[in-house]
């Protein structure tokens, strides 16, 4: 099992970017999948996390993050609207997953820079 993370860059204030979470190899179900971030120094922090009963964003991007999501693939999408130069950071997709065994495991992604130009 894998995830995979795209979609980071570099970006002027007030843009726009969108990040890809795609879950592969044999998965069950997919419990809850969301994004965390990561500044040098600090603790890594929850962004947006989203499962079949809810969507949760923090408060600091509430309004201006969304996350959409492809079940087909298996893929959610993280998009990011009037970005900050506070929201540069690593982010990172995480999932809870359900393999076909029935256990339930926590999966990261690897980590992409957003970088927000002021």
């Amino acid at each position: 099992v894998q995830l995979q993370a795209s979609g980071g860059g570099l970006v002027q204030a007030g843009g726009s970017l969108r990040l890809s979470c795609a879950a592969s190899g044999s998965i069950f179900s997919i419990n809850a999948m969301g994004w965390y971030r990561q500044t040098p120094g600090k603790q890594r922090e929850l962004v947006a996390i989203t499962s079949s009963r809810s969507t949760d964003y923090a408060a600091s991007v509430k309004g201006r993050f969304t996350i959409s999501r492809d079940n087909a693939k298996n893929t959610k999408y993280l998009q990011m609207n009037s970005l900050k130069p506070e929201d540069t950071a690593v982010y990172y997709c995480n999932a809870r997953l359900t393999l076909p065994d029935l256990t339930v495991r926590h999966y990261w992604g690897q980590g992409t820079l957003v970088t927000v130009s002021s």
